[in-house]
């Protein structure tokens, strides 16, 4: 079974026009503003609070590759005060104001100035540089010395600017390329862009600073074809409309930038997958809060992608060890079927007419090994046994950690939705404790333990599985990990409730419950349609799903969480991608509030 790998979340870089929209909004909150708090609460990223006339406001810095930005966040949790970066911003900057925010011509590099007093010239400075791989964070002294920095540049890194703690501090390498200007005339402005054959994309990046991938689109948007294709053309072959389209979007940029009028729209740029944008919006308004957001969705979601491969790869190995394991068991169990053969050779030996003493001990020897080889059934077989449970509990995980995805509802920027996310985000960490404790249980089960099962988190608290309401009002519930399945099983089912699981397949246990009302047709389909979609058969066209009524359900002794066993019950066929469709077309998912556990 290979990992099912999933795209990455793109991220839309902060580039020039983000950030300057950050700063005009962050500058009458911030300035001035007394230090009071730093902490790193990861690798990449720094948090400062600032406290201002309206109170304690959080500004993030992070210089991560894929993401770097400036902005200000809700109160973060307390974590990361004891990173050294922190502990020296602490120390450096305690006491002292942010007095200014400088940010000059088209770089993305930010000075921030700390002074004793507002009105005083600046003793420290906090400079931000946010390009993409190069980005860093430093902090200055009065003289302009290095007095800490997010990572050290060393020689082998940059060769042109080497910046270790203790040395100058000195500015990133002039552009290259021009900066645009509202004075230049749409002729003049042509004419450079044509100078050398190249794409528009090639030509708006090589020739003006701070035209990045994404204001590109958003400059080419809204012409006579898509973005992405005008972007690819060669600019000796636009027509004079294409170049009146591009002028007017480019002033229109220039003037938002001059003036700081920006606001915050989302609009596909003829790409067909979102990106936000902060200039020429119908209305100006906030940028910082729906950025925050923004970044917050997309890192959670690339977090929680690296988080289910990660998970999904140690189940995999599980599992492959687990499966090699019961095949040597299984190798050994068929040696067994020898022991017959093995006592017929030594039969033979002892009927010959006159067996000398060394045949005699050959047959004592066969009929040894064929006795050992019998023995050995009562210890392999539970082995064996052991091995194929510990599959099942894995395949049931993978499958569990399959479905993870599916209850994702797509939001703005082809993402989940904050609170989608949050909760899978809590559903993700309920499958990784539960994994671990089923990892540590399968090298306890017929041997010595390989190391301790992992104690269950408190925030574990009560197991919220998936809840429904069928078209005829009955709640539904739909476990998501094997607490889950347990818990709805066997702890909150009453007389009357109605199990569903797919027939020996790996997946979730479904309760309806009809305890609280008679069940129609529909109600019963759909409950066993989701039985199937929430299992490893959700790909086949029809699933045979077990209906048992709760009060013949029985857990296993000794078996793990969700393993149960049942008198009776019937098969009922089901359709996957009817549920799925019913879940797709459903607009909300309503919570029904589960009962207490006894």
């Amino acid at each position: 079974m290979a990992p099912q790998t999933q795209p990455s979340l793109a991220i839309q870089a902060m580039d020039l026009t983000t950030l300057r929209a950050v700063l005009a909004e962050l500058r009458p909150l911030l300035v001035p503003s007394r230090f009071e708090k730093a902490q790193q609460p990861n690798p990449h990223t720094l948090q400062l609070g600032l406290r201002g006339l309206s109170g304690l406001r959080w500004l993030e810095i992070s210089w991560l590759a894929a993401a770097p930005r400036l902005l200000a966040i809700p109160p973060p949790p307390r974590q990361g005060e004891g990173s050294t970066l922190a502990r020296v911003l602490q120390h450096g900057l305690g006491g002292l104001a942010l007095v200014a925010i400088e940010q000059e011509g088209f770089e993305r590099v930010v000075d921030l100035h700390f002074a004793p007093r507002p009105g005083e010239p600046s003793g420290r400075r906090l400079v931000v540089e946010l390009m993409g791989r190069h980005s860093n964070v430093f902090l200055l002294d009065d003289q302009g010395r290095v007095v800490s920095l997010a990572r050290q540049v060393r020689e082998q890194h940059s060769r042109l600017r080497p910046i270790t703690s203790g040395s100058f501090y000195g500015r990133p390498p002039a552009l290259q390329s021009d900066p645009p200007s509202m004075n230049e005339s749409q002729e003049h402005w042509r004419r450079r862009l044509q100078l050398v054959p190249v794409t528009l994309r090639q030509a708006l990046q090589q020739t003006y600073q701070g035209i990045s991938p994404a204001l590109a689109l958003q400059l080419a948007a809204g012409a006579q074809e898509p973005a992405p294709e005008l972007l690819a053309r060669r600019v000796d072959t636009l027509s004079q409309v294409h170049w009146d389209q591009l002028w007017e979007h480019w002033q229109l940029w220039l003037r938002d930038l001059e003036q700081e009028r920006f606001g915050w729209d989302v609009d596909d740029a003829g790409t067909g997958s979102s990106h936000y944008r902060c200039w020429g919006t119908t209305t100006s308004g906030p940028v910082n809060a729906p950025l925050t957001a923004y970044y917050h969705q997309r890192l959670g979601q690339g977090e929680l992608q690296r988080r289910r491969a990660s998970l999904e790869l140690k189940l995999l190995a599980a599992r492959e060890r687990e499966d090699r394991q019961r095949q040597q068991q299984q190798d050994l169990l068929d040696q067994v079927e020898s022991g017959d053969e093995l006592s017929r050779e030594a039969d033979a030996l002892l009927c010959l007419a006159a067996p000398s003493r060394e045949q005699v001990a050959a047959a004592q020897a066969l009929y040894k090994r064929a006795r050992r080889l019998r023995r050995s059934v009562v210890s392999i077989t539970p082995r064996l046994e052991l091995h194929q449970r510990q599959l099942e509990r894995l395949d049931a995980s993978l499958a569990f950690l399959a479905m993870h995805s599916l209850e994702l509802r797509a939001g703005p920027g082809n993402g989940p939705q904050a609170r989608d996310l949050e909760e899978a985000l809590r559903q993700l960490e309920a499958l990784e404790q539960e994994s671990e404790e089923l990892l540590a249980r399968g090298g306890a089960e017929g041997r010595q333990p390989r190391r301790r099962a992992p104690p269950r988190s408190a925030a574990a608290g009560t197991p919220s599985p998936l809840e429904l309401l069928t078209p005829g009002g009955l709640q539904v519930q739909v476990g998501r990990n094997h607490r889950q399945n347990e818990w709805i099983s066997l702890r909150q089912a009453r007389r009357g409730d109605l199990w569903f699981h797919a027939q020996e397949c790996p997946g979730s246990h479904v309760m309806l419950k009809a305890s609280a009302a008679e069940a129609a047709e529909a109600d019963l389909q759909l409950a066993a349609d989701l039985a199937a979609h929430f299992s490893r058969a959700r790909h086949n066209g029809r699933v045979a799903v077990l209906k048992v009524p709760s009060d013949q359900l029985q857990r296993i002794a000794g078996a793990v969480a969700g393993t149960v066993t049942h008198r009776g019950g019937e098969v009922v066929w089901a359709s996957p991608q009817r549920a799925a469709h019913w879940l797709a077309a459903a607009e909300s998912v309503p919570k029904v509030p589960a009962e207490p556990g006894p």
